[in-house]
């Protein structure tokens, strides 16, 4: 018949194997290594079999870590005493630096018997979901601002300086960085009837020119003069800004501005 003097239990947990020792309450005795175990169930419940012929009352600990509150569960649903403890809180003697699974093993399950152990709060399954999913967002929001760094970076190498607020929403993102201050081409048929500069044509010209300022781009200048539109000028001269060698050649010759064609 089993004792019903307490056992205690020293686990420390890795990723493959745990390794157990167990120290005998109501005695000065020192713990005892048992050995290595395998992390799947059926190796605990051997392990609880092979413990529970020593004593009825089994009380187990381990250190938090990376392998969770999973084993903390399987032994507490059948019906054990399990704790899990804080890795900081552990006491330590000054000189002792020597760290092995047997070592951290048995000093668990001494220390468990002394009662020198602190134990740390375990969610229950809901808490941990919900815990996940903030350390989730945490982990994108963290990696999303880095990604606009890179790519401030990278746009700033190549001579655009966005210098706008930088709220990345979908008003933001339409802009388009190197292709919002040049001109399109007109067609033949458009040419043909072009004359003066329309009040409509002027006010796009000046959105545009508005909405390449707010995207921060270095862009061309204006050269020309006009009635219609105090801003700019009409799209009908540009003149390539220095420091922007990547939006290609936009110099207009005042040759071209006053010939016949452009003149109406």
């Amino acid at each position: 018949m089993p004792k019903t003097t307490p056992v205690f239990v020293g686990l420390d947990v890795h990723k493959e194997t745990i390794s157990v020792a167990y120290a005998a309450g109501g005695s000065a005795e020192p713990p005892q290594f048992v050995g290595q175990i395998g992390t799947r169930q059926c190796d605990i419940d051997k392990l609880v079999r092979r413990l529970q012929a020593r004593s009825s009352r089994l009380v187990f600990a381990y250190e938090a870590g990376p392998s969770g509150y999973v084993l903390h569960r399987h032994l507490t649903g059948k019906g054990l005493d399990c704790r899990v403890v804080a890795p900081s809180l552990i006491p330590k003697k000054p000189g002792d630096r020597v760290k092995t699974d047997r070592r951290d093993a048995v000093e668990m399950a001494r220390l468990l018997r002394s009662g020198d152990l602190t134990g740390v709060y375990v969610p229950s399954v809901e808490d941990e979901a919900i815990r996940d999913v903030c350390r989730a967002r945490d982990a994108t929001r963290v990696t999303l601002k880095a990604a606009k760094l890179r790519l401030k970076s990278f746009l700033l190498r190549l001579g655009f300086n966005y210098v706008g607020r930088a709220d990345w929403n979908r008003r933001s993102s339409a802009v388009s960085w190197p292709r919002s201050c040049v001109r399109r081409r007109r067609s033949k048929s458009s040419s043909r009837n072009r004359s003066a500069p329309s009040t409509s044509r002027s006010s796009a010209c000046c959105a545009s020119r508005a909405a390449a300022a707010r995207a921060g781009a270095v862009v061309a200048t204006c050269t020309r003069s006009s009635k219609r539109c105090k801003r700019c000028a009409a799209c009908s001269g540009w003149s390539r800004s220095p420091s922007s060698p990547e939006l290609g050649d936009l110099t207009r010759s005042t040759t071209s501005a006053s010939s016949p064609r452009s003149s109406g």
